[in-house]
């Protein structure tokens, strides 16, 4: 099971987790979780008007042997306005455009979208049960 949480983050409202969503699913090969501005393809959905954030801009896919894949997918521009990294425990890595990355399995940690223009993130927690 992959278990995510998602909390958008400004400026004004840093600390405040009142927009907290979540969503799961089972570590079944294929399953997928998907987070972006697109509320019919996406689990977790950010404003409509944080355009740093792809209407598709994460994906979360179960690979055949149950652990769990991390994919920034490529959007609409040739260049991203925003800046994603992975961060588990003391360990923080940046992923690259349209890069891939395994997330530990049993671990949890945090995926963040970080706005190149402004001061405010898409803040992904993750939990992948073992």
């Amino acid at each position: 099971m992959l278990e995510l949480t998602m909390a958008t983050v400004s400026e004004a409202d840093s600390g405040a987790t009142a927009g907290m969503t979540m969503a799961d699913a089972p570590s079944e090969p294929g399953a997928a979780l998907r987070v972006g501005r697109d509320a019919s393809v996406c689990k977790l959905v950010t404003p409509d008007d944080w355009l740093f954030v792809s209407r598709v801009h994460l994906e979360f896919v179960c690979a055949p042997d149950g652990g769990w894949q991390l994919t920034w997918l490529r959007g609409s521009q040739a260049e991203p306005s925003a800046e994603v990294r992975l961060v588990s425990g003391e360990f923080s890595q940046p992923l690259g455009y349209g890069g891939t990355v395994r997330l530990p399995h049993g671990g949890s940690g945090e995926i963040v979208v970080q706005d190149r223009t402004a001061p405010r993130s898409v803040n992904v927690g993750f939990y992948h049960e073992a």
